[in-house]
């Protein structure tokens, strides 16, 4: 599916990926984000080859410098959202308390301080998302890689939620790359590429 492709995102940077179905936009995510090997090549993250990393070191490394952002949030239903935000950061082995502090921290800045003892079933879908790209840069990640990450939402919740996304991802300067079908979201990003015949190109 991919054939070729070669894609450099640099911290502080956010690119659109706006291709059809079926072109390649979630391969290209999962490369990215270290959950599938590619079959020729490499994925550099911070100078590192992760193709050269043993299976314990891509996960570190996938845990410790990468964020994820779904179109369904995949919060863990039983827990509240600060404890969803926490989390990725007591899997990595933050202390406890130093991981509410950094889970109260970022919901706050998403205006989500006082619903952080919520479960997800009492929130709604635009603070649902919140908290899951709150996840996401839990761990301070370099690169955040998000899939649709608006599309489960009506259109004025999503225009609110992307620039949330947009402010947080330049707040921290991180690299970021989010596919989406939405040009309008798409054209608020610093750059938009496309795949054709499974190499990445500027959009036209």
């Amino acid at each position: 599916m991919l054939r070729g492709a070669d894609l450099t995102v640099e911290a502080g940077e956010i690119v659109a990926l706006v291709a059809p179905s079926g072109a390649g936009k979630s391969t290209l995510l999962q490369l990215a984000g270290l959950l599938e090997k590619p079959d020729g090549g490499a994925v550099v993250i911070e100078g590192r080859d992760a193709g050269a990393l043993s299976d314990a070191e891509r996960t570190a490394l996938r845990r410790q410098r990468i964020g994820f952002v779904y179109q369904m949030h995949h919060l863990l239903s039983e827990f509240s959202a600060a404890e969803n935000v926490m989390l990725p950061q007591l899997i990595a082995k933050v202390p406890r308390r130093k991981a509410e502090e950094r889970a109260m921290a970022l919901l706050g800045a998403f205006g989500l301080a006082a619903r952080a003892r919520h479960l997800p079933g009492a929130l709604s879908g635009g603070e649902q998302q919140r908290v899951a790209i709150a996840r996401a840069l839990a761990n301070r990640p370099v690169l955040l890689l998000a899939d649709e990450p608006t599309g489960n939402l009506d259109l004025a919740t999503a225009a609110v939620v992307f620039e949330e996304l947009l402010a947080a991802v330049r707040g921290h300067g991180l690299a970021a790359l989010i596919a989406t079908h939405n040009p309008e979201l798409a054209g608020r990003m610093d750059r938009q590429v496309t795949l054709k015949a499974g190499k990445i190109a500027p959009l036209a």
